[in-house]
């Protein structure tokens, strides 16, 4: 009987991990899909880039490290923060023309898919 029990125990500890990776998986892709809907410039070592641009770096990015990356925040400190090459951060310059490190800019965006969803007023 005890063996029964640790076994159910340990079965729905990892369905928990297995969902709580996707719950990642599936934010890192929303912010992936932020970065490639927006229309701010990504600038990446002085060079400007579009947001399709950019998504597709970070994309081979996140391939690269992905067995490093376990959260959102992972992927944002990795793939997002600043180049491995000249450790400059990599910005974002948005439409109102002001310039914001990219790995804020993903953060902020973060924060928004945390938010818990509030049902419409009845």
């Amino acid at each position: 009987m005890k063996y029964w029990m640790l076994a159910l125990i340990w079965i729905g500890a990892l369905g928990l991990v297995a969902g709580e990776v996707e719950t990642n998986k599936a934010k890192i892709d929303s912010l992936l899909m932020a970065v490639e809907k927006s229309d701010a410039k990504f600038v990446r070592n002085g060079d400007e880039h579009t947001g399709k641009e950019a998504a597709e770096h970070m994309r081979r990015k996140y391939d690269h490290f992905k067995k490093e990356i376990k959260t959102p925040d992972d992927f944002i400190a990795k793939c997002a923060a600043k180049s491995e090459l000249s450790g400059k951060p990599y910005m974002v310059k948005t439409a109102d023309g002001k310039s914001v490190k990219c790995e804020e800019w993903m953060k902020a965006r973060l924060q928004d898919l945390e938010k818990p969803k509030t049902k419409a007023a009845e």
